[in-house]
């Protein structure tokens, strides 16, 4: 069991990472809806330092996190089982070009660029997240 089953709540740094009117999602292989790049928060990290250090390890480029965007709580059902997370969200830029089609160094997720006005259409989870990138300034 590892430390996220025991608490039964997972803490993920999030980042809205946009360019003029698109913004960068992820989607899980073979999976209808997207959500925000970045991922667990370890012990003993602050939610910057994870979202940079995810962003590193899934695209291998580097992020700078800027402004607090807000928290938004989730509770869905996942496996079979009650899950719960809480997202800490920021604005967030990478350094140089990640081009059209942005290349994961994961096998399990896919990076792709969406336009603002249409996180209704891909399904952007949780919903609430899709208010916090519209208002997004990057």
């Amino acid at each position: 069991m590892n430390e996220y089953e025991v608490s039964g709540i997972e803490n993920i740094a999030r980042g809205v990472c946009r360019v003029g009117d698109k913004v960068l999602l992820c989607r899980g292989r073979g999976q209808s809806s997207t959500y925000l790049p970045g991922g667990h928060i370890e012990f003993g990290e602050k939610g910057r330092e994870a979202l940079a250090r995810e962003v590193r390890e899934e695209l291998g480029c580097v992020a700078t996190v800027g402004t607090f965007l807000g928290v938004v709580e989730n509770a869905f059902e996942q496996h079979g089982r009650p899950h719960c997370e809480i997202n800490l969200v920021y604005e967030m830029s990478v350094d140089g070009e990640l081009g059209e089609k942005p290349e994961s160094r994961e096998d399990w997720i896919g990076f792709e660029w969406c336009d603002v006005k249409s996180l209704d259409a891909a399904n952007l989870l949780p919903v609430e997240m899709r208010e916090l990138v519209a208002r997004a300034g990057c």
